[in-house]
């Protein structure tokens, strides 16, 4: 069966790119399934330095807890259209997406975030990992404009930079 896999995280990146995929699924009369990738604390050096099965299965819980908070906020009590799996995959978020749409004729979609230099450095993208290593078409979602807005109301309220009126009537 053909499917469309999703990344998700809760961001309203991660958002926009579940819609997105929701859409492709509906187009394509694919099962959509939602990844949600974890790790432990500290990656997987740290759960193997003293982290019980107790400590992986909270980690795992709330995984599973983000992953519904996400499609709540997605679609509320309303359903997408199609058939939706939701998957809580221990790994890093690349790995995880790239083995559960390995068939060539899936779609996998993955939403992008801002990318400053600071957070390439220290945080690798998904969205290249995909793009490298997938056997599958991937469609690549920007951010949503209202994001660079809310970037920016962000950055405004952390200098404290007085707002103007003038920006409101735009």
């Amino acid at each position: 069966m053909r499917k469309v896999v999703v990344g998700v995280t809760g961001s309203p990146g991660s958002l926009t790119a579940l819609h997105r995929a929701a859409a492709e699924a509906r187009v394509r009369g694919a099962e959509l399934r939602v990844v949600l990738a974890w790790q432990a604390p500290g990656g997987e050096l740290g759960s193997r330095n003293g982290l019980g099965p107790c400590a992986l299965a909270e980690c795992r819980a709330a995984a599973v807890e983000r992953l519904r908070d996400a499609l709540d906020t997605a679609f509320g009590a309303g359903v997408p259209g199609v058939t939706l799996a939701g998957f809580t995959v221990r790994g890093t978020a690349g790995a995880a997406l790239v083995d559960t749409a390995r068939d060539p004729e899936d779609l996998l979609v993955v939403g992008t975030g801002s990318r400053t230099a600071l957070r390439r450095l220290v945080r690798p993208s998904v969205a290249r990992y995909c793009l490298v290593h997938a056997a599958c078409p991937v469609l690549v979602v920007p951010p949503s404009p209202l994001q660079a807005e809310l970037d920016a109301a962000h950055r405004r309220n952390f200098w404290r930079i007085p707002l103007d009126p003038r920006e409101l009537a735009r």
